[in-house]
């Protein structure tokens, strides 16, 4: 066997699976490697296919059944038939493609030679001219804290959860924590959900945050905010929380979801001079190059913004760049959010706090579902979509939406604010015949309502 190749990549992952295919495209001899028995990585199996697959599940059935008679488990195994059906597909993906899948976990010998040890215990050296690494993170885990506990989760175990519990606590109220509130909320669990800080995810739109924090609210989960932990204490029975504030909360489970660790330790990165920062992130160029020009690293490992859909682009731009010396292509300039809470969140652009704080001269338009005649069709109602644009020249700045479908509709404020010029103002969903009835149609309901709020001035 021929254990040399131009490009190895380690990590099957958006971020790896985007740079394998892009260097095995421009004819490369391209290896893969995984840690785990199955591709995907963590976005497959642990992170964004099965919360989405779960809180999917959730919503479709509390409108056909009961919930009171749908068990955790029976959601998971929804889940696992989406994970197996990407898996399948991702691995077809590097066969047609020509691409070697190695599994084991690899660490660097040298700074051309990578050792993979199989689960077998067996070890094989891989040389290459250059490496991308795509290794993703893992939750954060403070030290004093049992996470070997069964009751003690993070958002690694709560997928492989066998009991059904009737209450937990999530210490960390950041994108993970509230859309596993949404989640557990919608199978009748009763929820804590203990906020570090003041509110719950400060880089979105204060209004978006007013309405999920309401939402969660009236579904019945309890939020604590600017709360800290002191110490953690788990039995047979359950898990007490202790706070700085001397509260003691006792649920069945605690789910710890505060914050993630880049995966790049024991892979040899300290030896070759490569740095890393507190949280373990690999730190880059604009090109994605390390310390080592011909190691790169992409995805999750090397930090912000750790979103599966820029990972996927980011191992793109490094393999463009790793294969012709350079890479013209950047990131976009505003990279949609997509939270998968009940209801879901999606935004992108500047927030009303920053445009105020820039001193923009912006004003607001709204489209309330509820008024909508697709939303009243499907009887989803709850939420808005809501348009900053720039008052003088109608340039959008910013779209915030919330409520159904969220995720999806966000793309065509996206594209408009791509464009240049009168491309890109209020006028072009004013004057554009949208499908009816449909949720797009919320564009020119929140156009109209915006610019009367201008006419009006």
């Amino acid at each position: 066997m021929n254990n040399h190749y131009d490009v190895i990549v380690i990590g099957t992952g958006p971020g790896g699976e985007g740079a394998a295919m892009k260097a095995s495209k421009e004819g490369k001899r391209v290896a893969i490697i995984e840690a785990f028995e199955h591709a995907g990585g963590n976005c497959t199996h642990r992170g964004t296919i099965p919360s989405k697959a779960l809180r999917q599940a959730i919503e479709q059935l509390a409108n056909i059944t009961d919930l009171r008679y749908i068990n955790y488990q029976d959601l998971l195994r929804t889940a696992e038939s989406v994970i197996n059906r990407q898996v399948d597909m991702r691995t077809g993906f590097y066969y047609r493609n020509v691409i070697d899948l190695h599994y084991g976990r690899a660490a660097f010998v040298d700074a051309n030679t990578i050792e993979v040890t199989a689960e077998s215990g067996l070890r094989t050296r891989f040389t290459a001219n250059a490496f991308i690494v795509a290794t993703g993170s893992r939750p954060y885990h403070p030290p004093d804290v049992d996470f070997n506990h069964p009751r003690i989760l993070d958002s690694d175990k709560v997928v492989d959860l066998r009991d059904n519990p009737r209450s937990i606590s999530i210490y960390g109220a950041g994108v993970i924590g509230c859309e596993y509130a949404s989640i557990f909320r919608g199978l009748r669990i009763k929820v804590n959900l203990i906020n570090t800080r003041s509110q719950l995810l400060a880089f979105l739109d204060d209004e978006i945050i007013d309405a999920l924090s309401y939402h969660l609210r009236e579904h019945g989960v309890l939020i604590r905010h600017n709360e800290e932990y002191e110490r953690v204490e788990a039995d047979d029975e359950g898990v007490t929380l202790y706070l700085k504030s001397n509260k003691q909360i006792r649920s069945d489970f605690l789910l710890w979801a505060q914050g993630r660790t880049g995966n790049s330790d024991d892979i040899g990165l300290e030896a070759l001079g490569i740095e890393r920062d507190s949280r373990g992130s690999i730190v880059v160029n604009e090109n994605y190059q390390s310390a080592q020009p011909h190691i790169y690293a992409v995805g999750d490992v090397v930090g912000f913004p750790s979103l599966a859909s820029a990972a996927y682009d980011q191992g793109r731009f490094a393999a463009t760049h790793l294969v012709f010396g350079k890479c013209d292509e950047h990131l976009v300039k505003y990279i949609p959010t997509g939270i998968y809470t009940i209801p879901e969140i999606s935004s992108v652009g500047l927030t009303e706090r920053e445009l105020t704080a820039q001193k923009v001269p912006y004003e607001v338009g709204h489209s309330q579902f509820r008024n909508l005649a697709r939303a009243q069709i499907t009887g989803q109602t709850v939420g808005m979509l809501k348009l900053l644009f720039h008052r003088d020249t109608l340039e959008i700045l910013g779209v915030h939406c919330f409520g159904a479908q969220a995720s999806e509709i966000v793309h065509i404020g996206q594209a408009i604010m791509s464009q240049k010029g009168e491309a890109n103002t209020l006028m072009y969903f004013i004057n554009t015949t949208f499908n009816y009835p449909t949720m797009a149609e919320a564009y020119r309901v929140a156009a109209l309502n915006g610019l009367n709020r201008v006419q009006q001035l």
